[in-house]
């Protein structure tokens, strides 16, 4: 069964960091592709950044760009999401969501991700 657990949230103050972890079981081969999302009150879900399975080629929201880094230790199964330079407006729920088989490029959509993992919170205030 495809399964993934998300940790790694918390509250920190504007300008610290917070590293997001992905663990990832079940799945059919180490190529998937992971993305991570956010969602704020209010607002729809939208795409922080992805790293796809064949080459850890990585793609970036302008929002995050120089500050977020996502990077992957398949002996471990786990995506990681670091964040620095935190700001309020990146106070959220953070998921992440993966595309099953061997995947070559990631998308920062969310209909392109066929997995979710639970949510967790990020909250960046003083």
């Amino acid at each position: 069964q495809l399964q993934l657990v998300v940790s790694g949230g918390g509250l920190v103050q504007p300008g610290g960091s917070l590293r997001l972890s992905c663990a990832a079981s079940g799945f059919t081969s180490p190529g998937y592709a992971i993305g991570w999302f956010r969602q704020a009150p209010g607002k729809e879900r939208e795409g922080v950044s992805c790293i796809d399975g064949s080459n850890s080629r990585t793609k970036y929201a302008d929002s995050v760009k120089g500050r977020f880094t996502i990077s992957r230790d398949n002996a471990k199964n786990t995506v990681y999401l670091q964040m620095n330079s935190l700001k309020p407006e990146d106070t959220a729920v953070y998921f992440c969501a993966a595309r099953d088989g061997y995947v070559s490029g990631c998308v920062l959509g969310t209909n392109w991700y066929s997995y979710w993992g639970q949510g967790t919170q990020v909250t960046v205030s003083s």
